[in-house]
């Protein structure tokens, strides 16, 4: 268990998590000893530059790629946005349409309206009840001028796990890109770019008990794709800038770390086990997102009617217990969440929504702990209420 504060319960993981120790000892030589520039010839960059690629074999190998496939970034953020603009600049001659979901990660989001502004045409794609983008939906909306699709794996507010190879074989029959966001779903479920279809794939590591400030794109070999940034030809002269080799080879070991994939079991048990107690101890509690095998492993969200996820969530934290209202990314907006909303919502509902969101240190005790605290907040907030 990492040492946290006495009392501490952490269940905001979909917003970072804390670094595992393991990782924390992998980063340690490359900050002092092995501080070299991986472009440098001589023995203190060659060496960093090994750990560089070996960390990318890595992480290639986790998601069936081949390592000249992984290009590094500095996280999840800049990963979809070097994807959809990358893209839809580099083959514009191609056509101008791009295909998303209504409840994509705001950096997709907004990179779609900002491409919007710039002439292409954006299509977002509404989902069921559950939050699931159906396959003959995304066909109905391609266009010839369709050149890239954009579909997040694992929500990052409901944990809706989309079918990434149903998906893709749409893609791949229309030839067009499909690029997936998998910063949430990264270790916690399968993923194979060749299986699912894929072109590119948005990886990071500060979900996954790695650093922040770090994160990959996956561009399957023969993509066309625009240089990123500009400089001494860094990443297959698509993303230049000095690598960051503490973050790559901590990414690396956090991968190495969720390689066993006993966390997943783990994690299950206790998401289902609060689900649960939830269900039985609080009245007028409405679940978000689908059960069982399409949710990720580690996520829980509930409506509770007639209250301000908000005043739950701050009630929470004076028990020491960190938990969310949806994206830790927009958590400075009062807007009811876009992905609640989309999956059918009303704002009012949508406003007394609370994520919980686990990880593979996450214990027994903590999950019975919340499920004590919470029922009489949610009693006391109700009476609170003026609705």
């Amino acid at each position: 268990m990492l040492s946290l504060r006495k009392r501490d319960i952490y269940l905001d993981n979909a917003a970072t998590t804390a670094v595992a120790p393991e990782v924390i000892k992998a980063m340690m030589p490359y900050f002092d000893a092995k501080y070299g520039n991986a472009s440098s010839t001589h023995s203190k960059g060659r060496e960093v530059k090994e750990a560089m690629e070996k960390a990318r074999k890595a992480i290639a190998k986790s998601i069936g790629a081949s390592p000249e496939e992984i290009i590094f970034t500095s996280g999840g953020t800049e990963a979809n946005n070097f994807a959809l603009k990358g893209i839809a600049f580099a083959n514009r001659s191609k056509g101008n349409h791009i295909i998303t979901s209504s409840i994509e990660h705001d950096c997709v989001l907004n990179s779609c309206k900002w491409l919007e502004r710039q002439g292409f045409k954006v299509t977002y794609l509404d989902v069921d009840g559950e939050g699931f983008v159906n396959p003959e939906t995304l066909e109905k909306a391609i266009t010839p001028q369709t050149i890239i699709v954009s579909i997040i794996h694992g929500n990052n507010e409901i944990g809706t796990i989309q079918d990434l190879a149903a998906l893709g074989a749409v893609c791949r029959k229309h030839n067009i890109y499909f690029h997936t966001d998998a910063c949430q779903s990264y270790t916690k479920t399968i993923l194979d770019v060749k299986k699912q279809n894929l072109d590119l794939m948005t990886l990071n590591a500060h979900k996954i008990h790695g650093p922040k400030g770090v994160g990959a794109l996956y561009i399957r070999k023969g993509v066309n794709i625009g240089t990123w940034q500009h400089g001494g030809g860094h990443e297959r002269n698509l993303r230049s800038g000095t690598e960051n080799i503490p973050g790559i080879v901590g990414f690396a070991e956090a991968v190495n770390q969720a390689s066993s994939q006993k966390h997943i079991k783990h994690m299950t048990m206790l998401r289902d086990e609060f689900i649960e107690g939830v269900e039985q101890n609080i009245p007028e509690a409405k679940l978000n997102g689908p059960r069982g095998e399409k949710r990720l492993c580690n996520n829980i969200n509930f409506v509770f009617k007639r209250i301000e996820g908000e005043a739950i969530g701050g009630y929470l934290d004076l028990k020491n217990i960190s938990s969310s209202t949806g994206s830790a990314c927009s958590s400075h907006s009062l807007e009811p969440s876009h992905v609640l909303q989309a999956i059918g919502l009303n704002k009012g509902d949508a406003n007394g929504s609370l994520r919980l969101s686990l990880s593979r240190y996450t214990t027994e005790e903590e999950i019975a702990i919340v499920l004590k605290e919470l029922p009489p907040i949610i009693k006391k907030l109700r009476i609170m209420s003026p609705l």
